[in-house]
């Protein structure tokens, strides 16, 4: 077994600057990252802050507190576009510093210590610009009263509003006072939270996490509890209807308990934010930032809650240390995810999940080049948001499933626990958790070991063949109706009564080139151009797109200059390019829009649709 790993191992890093498997937050590591936390590490850091609306700034002050384990060397800081006003030591000193460039990474800050330096305390404010902050205005908010901000750390965005050491590696605790404008109602990913009077209010996170999990909001919000430790936060005309579809949100977090073992952030909320969010779901501890679009009003689309939910195990309490571990994060989390779900709904509904993101998964195989298909990927002089595709998901969830499939359930959930316990409030890499599995799983039964190409799975591209599916009953009549309205059944006479989102997505997929007539009696019959179901709209838009329906153009521009979520930007702008006008017609409506969108989702739009600024 020793030998196996031993040639394991060195499969894995072969080709990499990866030396030091036993400092997982080396410098060599975290490609994506000037911090050396192995010279000069921050554990724990102070924010006292202003938020400034008019100018879309955040200005103030951050204090870091140091472990020094080179005294001869400096400190070293990611920052982004920010303007360092002063740096001073515990004593009030000045401390010299100066900045060098990156393409890829900002501004990194290298601060030179006195000999007895203990904390760093540095003045600042963030640009306007500043990729992690998205600045709204009234109108662009369901209340349309109030402006509101919130920011979005994944995956090197956070260094764009606060100098630190932006590494999932560096773990720290921290405080934060925020001062926001009368009557807006600041949170934070906090255990603590408490307003102080004026304006201010104070939070608290007394577990280390890392710093692309720090996160903050403002805006008119109110809360509504669902349990002793969940809660939903929205705007007031939202806040009923989010409160409803989120009602299974405790017997969720219960069920994780159960499965994986106690649930350690104290409280459990969702802040359901405004439509430009450009993801579904960013899972920052104690409080997850989700978007709007998960509130279908039949609580198809919770599988979202689940999956960030999740995150509180697989990512926040036991993070990847570099951002080529990130299948540690997502894999893990989706897997759990289809456990919660299958615990809460039952195995049909899970199994419909799962052959959903297995689909998701073989269109990714398709596009991405090989290098690309690998879970433990190569993303040096890249931006890490490249390797944020389905492979470190859906292919990582899968490898998991396999090893749940040969080991069998009971015997699984016990190794999981226990690299949940292990490794709890640690940043660990893919060899960590390979030695991990080795011993605590492959060497107590080798016969088992013969029946999972580790190797295979983590380090080369594809999906092997073993990767278990498994069977969607709900999706054979589903099937079944589409083939007979293929065949010539009208619409209005399919047995469709009762069907969630996830049987409409694969009636949906299967329709590729249709007529305008069959478009239009599909229409008739479901009022597809009308849902109010996001996830059911855009794969809706995207065939009416493509098959020339022009009843749904203006839907598409309305929704695409309102939602910012960039799972339904990417498609929808595929099949506009694709369609009568093409590329022309993309540009117009994108130029609208883009002010509206988060940095995540510009990004890979301006390089989608080749828009020069």
């Amino acid at each position: 077994m020793a030998v196996r790993l031993a040639l394991l191992l060195a499969l894995l890093t072969a080709g990499c600057q990866t030396t030091d498997v036993e400092t997982p937050s080396a410098h060599a590591m975290d490609t994506h990252s000037h911090a050396r936390p192995d010279q000069v590490r921050i554990t724990h850091l102070d924010l006292d802050l202003e938020l400034d609306f008019p100018r879309h700034i955040v200005r103030g002050q951050v204090r870091h507190q140091l472990e020094r384990r080179d005294r001869r060397a400096p400190l070293r800081l990611d920052t982004d576009g920010l303007t360092i006003e002063s740096i001073t030591d515990q004593d009030g000193r000045e401390l010299a510093h100066e900045f060098s460039s990156d393409a890829v990474l900002g501004r990194p800050l290298t601060i030179h210590l006195h000999d007895q330096t203990s904390h760093v305390s540095i003045r600042y404010q963030t640009a306007p610009e500043a990729s992690a902050l998205q600045w709204l205005l009234p109108e662009q908010t369901s209340g349309g009263k109030q402006p509101f901000l919130f920011t979005q750390g994944q995956a090197i965005l956070t260094r764009s509003w606060i100098p630190l050491q932006d590494s999932p590696a560096v773990r720290a605790t921290w405080t934060a006072k925020v001062s926001a404008p009368a009557g807006m109602q600041p949170v934070m990913s906090a255990m603590e939270r408490r307003a102080d009077g004026d304006g201010r209010f104070a939070f608290a996170m007394a577990q280390p996490v890392p710093s692309y999990l720090i996160a903050l909001a403002c805006g008119d919000l109110a809360r509504a509890e669902i349990s002793h430790r969940c809660a939903v936060w929205a705007e007031p005309a939202t806040l009923d209807l989010a409160a409803r579809e989120l009602a299974d949100t405790e017997a969720m977090v219960a069920a994780c308990e159960q499965l994986f073992g106690p649930y350690r952030w104290g409280r459990y909320d969702v802040l359901i934010l405004p439509p430009s969010f450009p993801f579904g779901g960013m899972e920052n501890p104690c409080m997850t930032f989700a978007t709007p679009t998960i509130l279908a009003g039949d609580r198809s689309l919770v599988a979202l809650i689940a999956h960030e939910l999740a995150h509180s195990w697989s990512g926040n309490l036991v993070t990847n240390a570099t951002w080529r571990d990130f299948w540690l994060n997502e894999g893990f989390t989706v897997f759990l995810e289809n456990r919660i779900m299958e615990h809460v709904f039952g195995q049909p509904r899970a199994a419909m999940e799962i052959n959903l993101g297995m689909r998701d998964l073989q269109k990714d195989l398709a596009s991405l080049p090989p290098g690309d298909q690998v879970l433990h990927l190569d993303l040096t002089g890249r931006n890490p948001d490249d390797g944020m595709t389905e492979i470190a998901y859906q292919k990582g969830a899968a490898f998991l499933r396999r090893l749940e499939q040969v080991y069998g359930r009971d015997r699984f959930d016990a190794f999981l626990r226990g690299w949940f316990d292990q490794h709890a409030f640690t940043s660990v890499t893919t060899e960590v958790f390979l030695q991990f599995l080795e011993a605590q799983l492959l060497a107590g039964d080798p016969e088992r070991a013969r029946q999972v190409d580790i190797a295979r799975w983590v380090r080369q591209p594809g999906l092997p063949d073993d990767a278990p599916v498994p069977p969607a009953e709900l999706f054979a009549a589903v099937d079944a109706e589409r083939q007979a309205w293929l065949a010539g059944k009208p619409a209005a006479e399919l047995q469709t009564g009762g069907w969630v989102t996830q049987q409409w997505l694969r009636f949906l997929s299967g329709l590729e080139q249709l007529t305008v007539a069959q478009l239009q009696e599909l229409d008739a019959a479901f009022a597809l151009t009308r849902s109010g179901n996001s996830e059911i709209l855009c794969a809706w838009l995207a065939i009416g797109l493509r098959n020339g329906y022009a009843a749904v153009d203006r839907r598409t521009e309305l929704f695409l200059v309102t939602v910012g979520r960039r799972k339904f930007l990417v498609p929808l702008y595929e099949a506009l390019m694709a369609s009568s006008g093409g590329k022309e017609r993309a540009l117009a409506v994108y130029r609208r829009a883009r002010p509206r969108y988060h940095a995540v989702a510009v990004r890979t739009l301006d390089q989608m649709l080749g828009f020069r600024p």
